[in-house]
């Protein structure tokens, strides 16, 4: 029940948030991507978390979920993580395909050196052996050059958001830099004439 309160209290709190889309920013297509590892008490699943954005900063898909397999390390829960994320990424370009977009290569971000090295290395080695090959697809997309992936400081890791409980300043700053503003006619103004 306290669960609950203290959502309705956060709704009602944020009831004038909502994101803001400016205008003419480009329609590049990036994705970043985290994971906690072992993260639920009970099944020891890991979380992962994406988020994709148009332009650089309009955010147009996110998601936060528990994996369906328990990864053994950290690189591994961030390597699932990749994967999912790869997913929607593609199956985005394919949308936007339809429409007229084209993208050369869709950067990704990830914060864990170690599932880099693991989704750009063409060779199956004995600590990946027992991955499950539906992970794997994304050394294919890397290799193809479909996909691009950089390494982001944990700081900077704008899917920390969506895999971990942060403190209050830190969560603030990351809605803020997923494009999410007090909406309030006062507000929308300022935005409006800042973007024009």
């Amino acid at each position: 029940l306290t669960a609950v309160k203290r959502i309705f209290r956060y709704l009602k709190d944020t009831i004038h948030m909502g994101l803001w889309y400016p205008k003419d920013t480009g329609y590049e297509l990036s994705a970043f991507l985290d994971s906690d590892h072992a993260g639920c008490l009970d099944s020891r699943k890991s979380t992962s978390g994406g988020i994709q954005f148009l332009g650089g900063d309009k955010l147009v898909s996110w998601s936060s979920t528990k994996q369906d397999c328990t990864s053994m390390s950290s690189a591994e829960a961030e390597y699932v993580s990749l994967s999912a994320c790869c997913t929607q990424v593609l199956w985005m370009r394919t949308q936007l395909t339809d429409y007229g977009f084209h993208f050369d290569k869709i950067t990704m971000y990830c914060d864990s050196k170690a599932a880099i090295a693991i989704s750009c290395n063409p060779i199956q080695h004995s600590c990946t052996k027992h991955i499950d090959v539906r992970y794997h697809f994304i050394k294919e997309k890397v290799k193809k050059g479909i996909v691009e992936l950089f390494f982001v400081g944990t700081e900077y890791q704008l899917a920390d958001l969506f895999t971990i409980a942060l403190p209050v300043e830190r969560f603030q700053y990351l809605v803020r830099r997923l494009g999410m503003r007090c909406l309030t006619l006062a507000e929308l103004e300022a935005l409006v004439n800042e973007s024009t």
